[in-house]
């Protein structure tokens, strides 16, 4: 029930209004958000980077719906990635289809995704195609195949989620393509027609996508904070003699941090997903939804951090 209210208040725009005015909901967003602005962006990355951890920038927004909005995204994507360049700074970045013009035309959104690949092309850097809810996931694919990754196969990759009944398929497709793949679990409410209802499901094909993205993927990003799932990721590259330069475990900005740093300890590759922008609090209700209990545990931490500034 709470899951269902959190993604309910998630596309609640008025929420949006009255949450982003007010200063207690900022501070517990900057938790899971990096900030609204490209210079509170570097700042996260540089110190990530400082601690032996990679990034990928995701300016937060989707849904776009005006030729004039996509258009002022795909160019602030070119600044991330300029500023990424001239700072010399270990960081890629990810964004969605909708906020680069899907849902205005097919043909804008390539043209602006064409501009943002041209770039990381020149910079030699790398884009990841988030994967939205289940409506994009035909679309996005099929786009990713036919229109953007034949030109840009070093530069380009995609996103598949476990909760999909479908994501199976689409691993074995991916590894054909060697395409560069982010297994996720998911974080939209799905109907049971096409995700899988129960979190041991979602567990298991999870497990068996990252399975055959470690034995024949392309450097596949491993999206999970669950420590279960990750010992047993390290036991199957050791089984298989899967070097730790073939893959890397990626985690949200905020979450988990302790278990980030000993990772990287260990002498595993760690990308950490930071996103920013003023776009934050349907992401951020997503977050609490994809696992509630992370309610208390940001809640706890705004009291805490508020009375040591007393």
């Amino acid at each position: 029930m709470l899951r269902k209210t959190l993604l309910y208040l998630s596309n609640q725009q008025k929420v949006f209004t009255f949450v982003r005015r007010n200063r207690l909901a900022k501070r517990m967003a900057s938790r899971f958000v990096a900030g609204e602005t490209i210079a509170d962006a570097m700042v996260a990355v540089r110190a990530l980077n400082a601690r032996g951890i990679t990034v990928s920038l995701d300016l937060l927004g989707e849904s776009v719906y005006r030729e004039e909005e996509a258009r002022a995204t795909a160019q602030s994507y070119l600044e991330l990635l300029d500023r990424i360049q001239a700072e010399k700074l270990d960081a890629n970045v990810s964004l969605k289809l909708t906020a680069m013009g899907l849902d205005v035309s097919e043909e804008l959104c390539v043209a602006n995704m064409q501009t943002v690949l041209d770039r990381a092309r020149d910079y030699g850097s790398f884009v990841r195609i988030d994967m939205e809810s289940s409506h994009y996931t035909e679309r996005t694919l099929h786009m990713f195949e036919h229109r953007l990754y034949p030109s840009y196969p070093a530069n380009v990759g995609i996103v598949l989620q476990s909760y999909l009944r479908r994501t199976q398929a689409d691993v074995d497709k991916a590894n054909r393509l060697k395409c560069r793949v982010r297994i996720c679990k998911g974080a939209y409410q799905e109907p049971p027609s096409v995700a899988f209802p129960g979190k041991r499901d979602v567990d298991e094909n999870y497990v068996h996508c990252m399975h055959a993205l470690m034995s024949d993927g392309n450097y596949p990003g491993l999206a999970t904070h669950d420590e279960r799932i990750i010992a047993q990721a390290k036991r199957f590259a050791s089984e298989r003699r899967i070097s730790a330069d073939r893959y890397e475990f990626q985690m949200l900005y905020g979450v988990r941090r302790d278990l980030q740093e000993r990772l990287v300890r260990e002498g595993y590759r760690m990308r950490v997903y930071v996103p920013f922008g003023t776009q934050w609090y349907p992401y951020l209700m997503r977050r609490l939804a994809e696992r509630p209990a992370n309610v208390a545990f940001m809640t706890g931490n705004v009291v805490k951090e508020m009375l040591r500034g007393r």
